[in-house]
């Protein structure tokens, strides 16, 4: 699978393309459509993944679906359990904190996350935000600690960054599994 990193928007934020079999998916288009169109290419778009609804990672997701009507997987028409879509495997993972409806994708086959802004390199998502709460923020640190320690995390903005670096690194994750 080939993973497309467009970083759009005043906040830079990360817009991801999934591509695999001509076919793609598109986790969180925050904003600039004329930036991530072009990356589509002749790919399909199968399916739009997004992280939250925050404004910077859904800013051009209606001109996606004018254009190219997709199906939308967020918090609120998801489960936490396991989805293929065509060619696509990935778990889902509620991870509230930053937002009470932050959502993972892993895909474990590739052994990668999508995080959204749940955690970033060497910290994690504000919780003073509205919907944040930082005790939701730990139950979810705790549970993605459980997971396989080579995963690749691509967060929502900044540098994609492993588990094991995060245990290590991150003083959050840290504090939560003393």
């Amino acid at each position: 699978m080939q993973v497309k990193i467009i970083k759009v928007g005043l906040l830079e934020e990360n817009c991801y393309i999934l591509i695999q079999d001509n076919k793609c998916l598109i986790v969180d288009p925050g904003d600039d459509f004329f930036l991530i169109d072009p990356q589509i290419d002749n790919n399909q778009v199968i399916g739009v993944l997004i992280t939250h609804e925050h404004k910077d990672h859904i800013g051009a997701l209606n001109q996606i679906v004018k254009k190219y009507n997709p199906p939308i997987y967020k918090f609120s028409n998801l489960e936490e359990k396991r989805y293929e879509i065509e060619n696509f495997r990935f778990e889902v993972i509620f991870n509230p904190g930053h937002t009470k409806d932050s959502v993972s994708f892993y895909f474990y086959e590739y052994n990668f996350n999508f995080v959204g802004d749940f955690i970033f390199k060497n910290t994690i998502g504000r919780t003073d935000l509205e919907g944040g709460n930082p005790i939701d923020m730990e139950q979810s640190l705790r549970k993605i600690s459980t997971y396989n320690k080579r995963m690749k995390m691509y967060p929502g903005h900044g540098e994609p960054t492993y588990l094991q670096d995060e245990l290590e690194n991150n003083y959050y994750l840290r504090r939560v599994n003393q």
